[in-house]
């Protein structure tokens, strides 16, 4: 049986239609996108649609497009065929003025953080308060240490992200995001680089600011199965299409092969190791 989309009967219950139970209204639709970058297919007739105000964590091999599809749902990339709806805007249509409007909705959270090294804490996440508001210097730093108290890092607004340990970048670089009051944070495996506590603890922070600001979040990650316990709902991107999408639990019960090697292996445990290349220092 096909879904409208054209996906397996697997997307609709994504959307809630076969688990019986309402979910909120998409507020982006991927409709058959494809994209190739050097030639080769990396997206190959995506169909997806994100509920608004939930958590859906976008999971497959390294490689495999997931930035790549990020990139899409904000309009940095363009698809080759295919629309990308945000509250049914289809933005591959859009100008560039357009765009940038429907670009004030989101806020991306990168890999590093992206911080500027020459600015202090305080100073990045007030960066974007400063450059594309009028508000007065008082109203931006009420709001930056709200922003530095929901992340944890009251009392680090003086220092410079040299200073602080791979954790507490992120939780500068999230600070930032939330600062203009985004609908929409895109998180680009937002735990890269850090031991698995220190992964669980953004994880958590992640849905802490999720519940508390209401934002819909759209996260890539390769935290399995750490983003079952955080996620509304997981899609699996693979083989450029995306082959899997329902809450976690159903998820995780799938009965599509290569979704569930991906979980198998992912879930195994883990040899020991030295943790070489991981950040373990303090968040």
């Amino acid at each position: 049986m096909k879904t409208p989309l054209g996906q397996d009967l697997v997307a609709t219950e994504a959307a809630g239609a076969v688990t019986g139970t309402e979910v909120a209204t998409p507020v982006i639709r991927l409709v058959g996108v494809e994209k190739a970058l050097g030639g080769q297919p990396v997206l190959k007739g995506v169909n997806l649609e994100i509920p608004r105000g939930k958590v859906t964590t976008v999971i497959g091999k390294s490689g495999g497009g997931k930035s790549v599809l990020l990139k899409h749902m904000i309009g940095l990339l363009r698809p080759d065929r295919g629309q990308v709806l945000v509250d049914e805007t289809d933005i591959t249509r859009l100008r560039a003025h357009d765009l940038n409007e429907v670009r004030k909705k989101f806020a991306m959270l990168f890999q590093g953080a992206a911080l500027f090294d020459s600015l202090t804490v305080l100073e990045n996440v007030a960066f974007p308060l400063r450059e594309k508001t009028k508000l007065r210097a008082a109203e931006v730093d009420r709001k930056v240490l709200e922003m530095l108290e929901a992340v944890g890092l009251t009392g680090m607004g003086h220092k410079f992200p040299a200073e602080l340990s791979g954790g507490m970048r992120k939780r500068a670089g999230l600070a930032r995001a939330l600062v203009m009051g985004p609908e929409i944070i895109l998180f680009d495996e937002p735990t890269t680089g850090l031991d698995p506590l220190l992964a669980r603890t953004i994880h958590d922070l992640i849905l802490e600011t999720q519940r508390r600001f209401g934002f819909t979040a759209v996260m890539v990650s390769h935290e399995i199965p750490e983003i079952f316990g955080i996620s509304d709902y997981v899609a699996m991107l693979l083989d450029g299409v995306i082959a899997e999408m329902a809450p976690p639990e159903q998820f995780q019960r799938t009965r599509h092969p290569g979704v569930r090697e991906f979980i198998n292996v992912g879930t195994r445990p883990a040899v020991a190791s030295s943790g070489a290349g991981r950040e373990t220092r303090g968040l």
